[in-house]
């Protein structure tokens, strides 16, 4: 796997944890990714930096007064008490196939999920 920052092997290692954790959720729940690959690449890094700073991939998709408080909470760990209870995911990750934006496909391109990241380290 190539890397933006070949100096972080655990990050890279941490957001190649939760492409697969995601893509795996995903098949197993019938779901799909956005239509636009760039939103999924965006929560997947999310994902993986709350898991990196946080130990858990809590949502990154709202805001948070207490982050550590979150996690330990539980309910918006992903996949969060929504998704697994109704299937509904704020981040438009896992859509249902009735869903608007929703995609065809289960999987993503490391490469997609990089060159997002490098968008936003740039921005």
């Amino acid at each position: 796997m190539t890397s933006a920052n070949p100096d972080n092997k655990h990050e890279d290692k941490m957001l190649s944890a939760m492409k697969s954790f995601s893509e795996k959720y995903a098949k197993n729940t019938d779901t799909y990714f956005c239509i636009d690959p760039s939103v999924t690449a965006v929560v997947i890094e999310g994902l993986a930096k709350h898991k990196e700073e946080l130990g858990s991939p809590l949502c990154p998709c709202r805001h948070y007064e207490d982050k550590e408080a979150e996690v330990k909470a539980a309910f918006w760990n992903c996949p969060c008490v929504p998704m697994r209870e109704r299937k509904e995911c704020h981040c438009m990750l896992f859509l249902k196939p009735e869903d608007d934006f929703v995609g065809d496909k289960q999987d993503i391109e490391m490469e997609e999920i990089l060159k997002v990241r490098e968008g936003l380290a740039t921005s």
